[in-house]
């Protein structure tokens, strides 16, 4: 006797595991565990930190210095020369442009930091040009949303501090505006 159609037999139906109800996830109140949780991980040492509930996973990770795939315009050796003091001058420049009467854009939330739409896009705004309050200034993707980040200030863009596809924090100065 075979057990294929026609014999009577029925063949067993596969039956779904019952789903678990899905838990909506609040972006918002992730991010601002993110920012509780950043501080721990720079004073703890550690390299990684993964908290879990329920069917959500937070990893947090220390941020690692993207490799830019932008064309080189000076040898390597002249690029490590200038590195140094390039830190230090962006160091001391925002704390000279308190003084100098310049507005800060600020990051209102960590994430990798866009200053145009897409790589081969015109950047939102440049050095010398204007920007009004509204206006966007770039994007800040943060777990997978992109999030458009505008003036609060209207005048001209006097200096980009923060680069093109680098990872910003929380209250990190992106551009500096000179008020008009």
């Amino acid at each position: 006797m075979t057990d294929g159609p026609g014999t009577g037999e029925q063949e067993p139906v596969a039956q779904e595991a019952p789903a678990t109800p899905a838990v909506p996830v609040d972006v918002a109140e992730l991010i601002a565990l993110i920012d509780r949780l950043e501080p721990m991980l720079a004073a703890s040492g550690l390299d990684e930190v993964e908290v879990g509930v329920g069917d959500t996973t937070l990893v947090l990770r220390t941020p690692v210095v993207p490799v830019q795939a932008a064309p080189q315009l000076a040898p390597p050796a002249q690029r490590q020369a200038s590195a140094a003091p390039v830190a230090a001058a962006q160091g001391a420049g925002a704390q000279a442009a308190a003084g100098n009467g310049l507005r800060q854009v600020k990051a209102p939330l960590t994430g990798v930091f866009y200053l145009s739409p897409s790589p081969g896009a015109a950047a939102y705004v440049k050095v010398g040009g204007e920007v009004i309050a509204g206006q966007v200034i770039g994007l800040l993707e943060a777990m997978k949303l992109f999030n458009e980040i505008k003036s609060d200030v209207t005048g001209v863009v006097r200096r980009i501090v923060a680069e093109s596809g680098a990872l910003v924090k929380t209250h990190q100065v992106l551009i500096e505006v000179e008020p008009t």
